[in-house]
């Protein structure tokens, strides 16, 4: 009999008490403990198993469990008999900050001081024997939620401590989503205040404490050493580039092709490969999302179930503010090519408004984009990562996100390209005003905000956008070089039925042009005496069919001709 799958259950002694179905991962136990690292640092997409595995070590190290072998029978761990003798035998503090997400420092770290009370509370017991002296004991009582934020920071290594005076033996700690709360400080914008905390958090918990034995620390993005490890340098950091541990977490098309044949699903393997399929850590490939195969054994249909469990807000925000290059490239990328860039893969959060390149290790590390190959080159051996979208559900995803930016009540988007379609300018300036002035201020930084940098932005993201509406009847590109120059917008058609169209736009020049049809006429001017349509002429289409479009911008105000 096939087991329930449940959808949600996070916690490992969960999952093996109500017999649901489950992957065997205990092999990361052994291969973890017998590395003898003292602090690893793990990155993985979200919904990739991180929780379930921390549950994992926790059930199988921790003495609360002690002779809970039933929860491990059967499973790989239980047969190393070196393995069973340590089953239950440590102290472990677990917590996890996936909670942890405020608008300002003050709610953020009082959030922190929660999730530390709360492993006091769990603890108590430690005060029914003599082992603290009455200072400690002091200590302990005033380790709430309202504690001050020296006493919060020194809390985990003084719990350590006196969790080895209890047991006798040094302690597991294991932090959960440690880089929920970086992500919220970056976007609510008290970056620098809320890392000075969290490191000395940190440097007292996994660094200066004698009484740690190994810690986990788990998460979606490697936050640079400088922001909040500086003083760690006994962390070993595995990222999805990395190839420790890469089997570990997600599910190998094995265990997956495995899975649809005992819930009746084998035949379903080549769509399920093409949808789900396509994840790559280190050189280990087709790794598949948990939450989406878990999903689809439940419920039996493709649907982007991963890519709709979070708003993508911070990915969405760059992507919409960044320059032509990166939007260009999002182009190549959705046109299924392969783009090659060069990466930190730390991320600096608060640098990502001027790191231009930080948003493909974002997209790498949250698992929209995979990494083909990594070529390192030159004499400092200068990484270079060949991207690809993921796979259909991670496309699925993009597109979405770039229908949302031009979904407003005034910003008559669809209706703009329907009468795009049709030749009707009457309409297209009708439209794309009410879709200019709706949507201009989102495509701008907000740093170097200018009337130049505002249209280039926007009709950058207007291509992503028109890639979404329009890909089943046209292959649309931008800044491609064609005659004797680069052209703004180009849309091939698909289809013998539809025309070729040829957009250029212009921001007025008012020491140049009198008015906003004297730019439309520039733009008109160029996109012939440059010979654009010379790249459609040499596909076979004819003169007649080739639309030309010059959009005039001044501020929000659009003049199309």
């Amino acid at each position: 009999m096939r087991k329930a799958i449940s959808i949600g259950i996070q916690g490992f002694s969960n999952l093996m008490e109500q017999n649901c179905f489950f992957i065997d991962k205990t092999y990361f136990i052994k291969r973890w403990w017998e590395r003898k690292d003292v602090v690893t640092l793990i990155t993985r997409p979200r919904r990739f198993g991180k929780t379930l595995n921390m549950s994992m070590v926790e059930c199988f190290f921790s003495n609360k469990y002690a002779g809970r072998a039933d929860l491990f029978e059967g499973l790989s761990i239980w047969k190393e008999e070196d393995y069973r003798k340590i089953q239950g035998t440590y102290p472990v503090i677990f917590l996890s900050f996936a909670a942890v997400k405020a608008q300002n420092p003050e709610e953020a770290k009082a959030q922190i001081k929660q999730e530390i009370a709360n492993i006091y509370e769990e603890n108590r017991y430690l005060l029914e024997k003599d082992i603290l002296s009455d200072n400690e004991r002091d200590i302990y009582n005033s380790t709430t939620v309202k504690m001050d934020d020296v006493t919060a920071q020194n809390a985990l290594k003084k719990m350590s401590a006196w969790m080895e005076r209890y047991y006798g033996k040094k302690v597991i700690i294991l932090l959960d989503e440690y880089d929920t709360p970086m992500q919220e400080a970056y976007v609510h914008g008290y970056w620098d205040e809320f890392t000075s905390f969290v490191r000395s958090l940190f440097n007292a918990a996994f660094k200066t404490n004698p009484y740690l034995e190994r810690a986990i620390m788990t998460g979606i993005t490697r936050v640079s050493k400088e922001s909040i490890f500086s003083d760690l340098n006994n962390l070993r950091v595995v990222t999805t580039t990395s190839e420790l541990y890469a089997d570990c977490f997600g599910f190998t098309e094995t265990e997956v092709f495995s899975a649809l044949d005992e819930y009746g699903l084998g035949d379903r393997k080549d769509e399920v490969k093409k949808w789900y399929d396509g994840f790559t850590f280190g050189e280990h490939r087709d790794i598949y999302n948990p939450w989406s195969i878990t999903n689809y054994l439940d419920e039996g249909k493709l649907y982007p179930y991963w890519a709709s469990t979070s708003s993508n807000g911070l990915v969405s925000r760059m992507l919409r503010t960044a320059s032509a290059d990166v939007k260009e490239k999002m182009e190549d990328l959705l046109s299924k090519h392969e783009i090659v860039v060069s990466f930190d893969e730390q991320i600096v959060y608060n640098q990502l408004d001027y790191n231009e390149n930080a948003i493909w290790s974002l997209l790498l590390t949250c698992g929209y984009l995979k990494a083909e190959q990594v070529e390192y080159k030159g004499r400092l051996r200068k990484p270079w990562y060949h991207l690809a979208i993921t796979n259909q559900e991670t496309e699925s995803m993009f597109e979405s996100m770039f229908a949302e930016w031009f979904e407003y009540a005034d910003a008559n988007y669809n209706d703009f390209v329907k009468a795009m379609l049709k030749g009707s300018l009457k309409e297209m300036n009708i439209y794309m005003n009410d879709v200019a002035l709706a949507t201009f201020s989102t495509f701008d930084t907000g740093r170097k905000p200018s009337e130049k940098s505002q249209p280039e932005r926007f009709y950058h993201g207007f291509v992503l956008g028109l890639l979404v509406e329009l890909r089943e009847r046209y292959e649309v590109r931008s800044n491609r070089e064609s005659g004797y120059g680069r052209y703004d917008i180009m849309m091939i058609p698909l289809h013998e039925n539809d025309n070729a169209i040829i957009i250029e736009f212009k921001v007025h020049e008012p020491d140049e042009e009198k008015s906003l049809q004297d730019t439309v006429n520039s733009a008109l001017n160029q996109i012939t005496m440059k010979k654009y349509d010379e790249e459609l002429l040499a596909k076979g289409i004819p003169a007649d069919r080739i639309r030309h479009y010059g959009f005039a911008f001044e501020g929000k105000k659009v003049l199309i001709g």
